[in-house]
């Protein structure tokens, strides 16, 4: 993540406000309770399994299917009682961006922004611009690539000056440069001041991205707040390179408040286990108590060879919380 930090949200209010939102289809509830308010300048992440209720959700704010109770204000106005007057801050892509292959870019833009009051010619340079489709803008859509396309769909969700953005797996089916210049701009439409809120099955991307993150499971949000709060709070790992080994672990094993991890496969990801040492012990335990245990291993003859924190991943903490439900 980047060294932005987003408006203060105590001082502002929510440019989305969802409060006890549920969706019950038939006898199924598809979405329970679902709470959480997004701010200006900050990138807001929605993560969750398949059936978690995160797409149910996304067409509740939007007003396509509408709420079995609860709320979702935009702006101050209520989506379900006002509309009209909601939906006119909002800038979305749900699902995939609508556009017509058989139309020049600019074309695509001038038809959608016929819908719009008050959206002319300068209005459309402004975003093309702001997307960097400049050179290919009047090529047809036909010619494009995914990632172009995904710009377009934004490009004409930003025609009528939203105050948020709502995108759908924005990134899906990019590849890495195409991913890293979505997050790049997605980045400086929050700097300008703009409320985004980014569904995304990608976590490493979310982790990367985002300011604050919801993560709902089985129609509840499980956890809001801030991606480093959320990672910091659960379980931090320290991994210890000690000779001799056993020894070692033996000692790690007799302190009060450290645990030893016997499958530190399953509990760390795969690109920090590839960067320790095959004999590495894995702890888990509160930082703090590294100084005085790295001492009292050198007392007892055991020579640390390396010791390092690491934070769990926001992948760690969605498989706890969603009990090891695979993602979207």
């Amino acid at each position: 993540m980047g060294t932005r930090q987003p408006i203060n949200a105590e001082q502002h209010q929510p440019v989305l406000k969802v409060q006890g939102l549920k969706k019950k289809i038939g006898r199924k509830w598809i979405v329970h309770e679902v709470n959480f308010e997004v701010y200006a300048g900050e990138i807001f992440g929605f993560l969750g399994p398949n059936g978690a209720g995160k797409t149910t959700t996304i067409r509740m704010l939007v007003d396509l299917i509408r709420p079995t109770a609860g709320q979702v204000d935009i702006c101050g106005y209520d989506v379900q009682r006002e509309p009209e007057l909601a939906l006119r801050f909002v800038g979305s892509i749900v699902e995939n961006p609508e556009v017509y292959s058989y139309l020049t870019g600019r074309e695509n833009l001038e038809h959608f922004a016929r819908m719009i009051p008050g959206i002319d010619a300068n209005r459309i340079e402004e975003v093309v611009r702001m997307v960097g489709l400049t050179g290919r803008i009047d090529d047809k859509v036909k010619t494009y690539s995914l990632g172009m396309r995904q710009r377009l769909g934004i490009a004409q969700a930003l025609l009528g000056r939203p105050k948020l953005l709502i995108l759908d797996e924005p990134t899906n089916g990019l590849d890495p440069k195409g991913i890293k210049e979505m997050r790049g701009f997605i980045r400086r439409l929050a700097e300008e001041g703009m409320a985004v809120f980014v569904s995304s099955h990608l976590l490493s991307e979310i982790q990367l991205l985002c300011d604050r993150v919801a993560i709902i499971g089985r129609g509840r949000v499980l956890a809001v707040g801030k991606v480093d709060e959320l990672i910091q709070a659960n379980r931090s790992f320290v991994i210890w390179e000690l000779e001799p080994r056993e020894l070692g672990e033996r000692l790690l094993r007799s302190t009060a408040g450290v645990g030893v991890v016997n499958e530190a496969g399953n509990v760390l990801d795969d690109t920090i286990m590839a960067g320790i040492q095959r004999q590495a012990i894995v702890t888990q335990m509160q930082p703090e108590f590294i100084p005085g245990l790295v001492g009292r291993l050198i007392q007892e003859g055991v020579q640390v060879k390396a010791v390092q924190k690491v934070n769990p991943t926001l992948e760690q903490l969605f498989l706890e919380m969603t009990e090891g439900e695979s993602i979207e």
